[in-house]
């Protein structure tokens, strides 16, 4: 596919868009955002190259055991200049029945042919295979990296959070999207809030606060423990927006990725009268550690991580799933054991010698989960947006 782009300047210069092929295309798309964004972005950082590899890899990311995608490269003049994906979840069609396809990975310089082009190429891809609608951005899916960043760009970044620069929020709706859904996520500085009661509410419940008891992962039973909190996840998650189940395979493929990197004392399961019912899970802030080492781990980026993940530690960290059993949702017994594991957090994170956790993302309207984390001291720093248009 090919287009043309006015730059401003009365020349239009030609978009030539084309599916990813090869290595050498997909070291390209992994690598754009890094040359957009590295300098003058503060809140982004480079992920790893050989992880977005492996997730961007049929046959290496469950994700293409229930779906199929396809990545394109813009190019003007022969330099990279963008990159778009489309994708097709076949888990979400069968879930929503509604026809809708999706777009991802959206990254490209600062002009609104190119947005429209880039998008104009999703939507094709996504038309062909009978689709109706585009929705987006996910990164592949709303288990992974969901939305685009519209507030808090300078916030330092996160994982598992993409970054957008603010322009593309505009160029976006320029090219017909609206807006679905936005996406919260909540700074909580530990150093500055107080210990976290939650006694006198299950008390008011009529319920024993020792019969609500919490425990950290027991890294020589992770299977187990992972099952359970996955358990608590899609009990908690199956009525959300977006929300797909995770696979076996998922799971699995969860289990060996997050392994490594668990800190016990910030993954937290709590159980009523024995009955787990609400867990946490905080990771260590991975991008913090890998802040300039451009996604590279050799020659020398493997000493550097080790250093900062062992000897400098991290001083920040990401809540990226948190649930509550579906019964407790909406009462006051609910709101007391969240409280109850909260508080474990904020323990656990002061532990480690962690002064931040972000917990995100918060669907913008889960009223009583918002009402909760901002009573507790967490503050708003950075929004999402989640846009679609029809295509048929």
């Amino acid at each position: 596919m090919s287009a043309a782009a006015d730059r401003g300047s009365g020349r239009s210069d030609a978009i030539e868009i084309t599916p990813v092929a090869n290595r050498r295309d997909l070291d390209a798309f992994i690598g754009l955002p890094s040359r957009l964004y590295s300098q003058g972005h503060p809140g982004f950082v480079q992920p790893l190259r050989f992880e977005r590899r492996e997730a961007l890899t049929p046959g290496k990311n469950p994700y293409f055991e229930h779906a199929e995608a396809q990545l394109f490269l813009a190019r003007r003049g022969g330099e990279v200049v963008g990159r778009v994906s489309a994708q097709i979840d076949r888990l979400y069609l069968e879930r929503y029945k509604d026809a809708t396809g999706h777009f991802g990975f959206l990254d490209a310089v600062d002009d609104p042919a190119l947005f429209r082009a880039l998008l104009a190429t999703a939507e094709g891809w996504l038309k062909a295979k009978g689709m109706k609608r585009a929705m987006g951005p996910l990164n592949f899916s709303t288990n992974e990296e969901v939305g685009l960043l519209i507030d808090g760009f300078d916030a330092p970044p996160m994982m598992m959070m993409p970054y957008s620069p603010p322009f593309a929020g505009a160029l976006v709706e320029a090219a017909g999207y609206a807006k679905v859904k936005d996406l919260i996520a909540y700074d909580y500085d530990v150093d500055k809030n107080n210990p976290i009661t939650h006694e006198a509410i299950l008390r008011r419940a009529g319920m024993d606060p020792a019969a609500v008891t919490v425990r950290n992962v027991d890294m020589k039973n992770f299977d187990r423990d992972l099952r359970i909190i996955l358990d608590i996840f899609n009990d908690a998650w199956a009525d959300n927006w977006g929300y797909v189940p995770l696979t076996e395979a998922e799971i699995a493929h969860a289990a060996k990725t997050m392994k490594a990197v668990v800190e016990p004392k910030v993954v937290i399961i709590a159980s009523v009268n024995g009955e787990p019912v609400s867990m946490i899970v905080s990771l260590p802030n991975i991008y913090e550690a890998i802040a300039g080492l451009d996604g590279r781990l050799f020659p020398f980026g493997w000493a550097k991580l080790l250093w900062r993940l062992k000897v400098s530690k991290l001083r920040t960290g990401r809540v990226l799933l948190f649930g509550l059993s579906k019964p407790y949702h909406r009462t006051m017994v609910g709101s007391g054991i969240i409280l109850r594991v909260l508080e474990e957090l904020r323990q656990g994170t002061k532990e480690l010698r962690a002064n931040r956790a972000e917990l995100s993302w918060i669907l913008e309207d889960n009223i009583p989960m918002r009402k909760i984390i901002e009573k507790v001291g967490g503050r708003v720093y950075k929004t999402y947006r989640v846009y679609d248009k029809p295509i048929a």
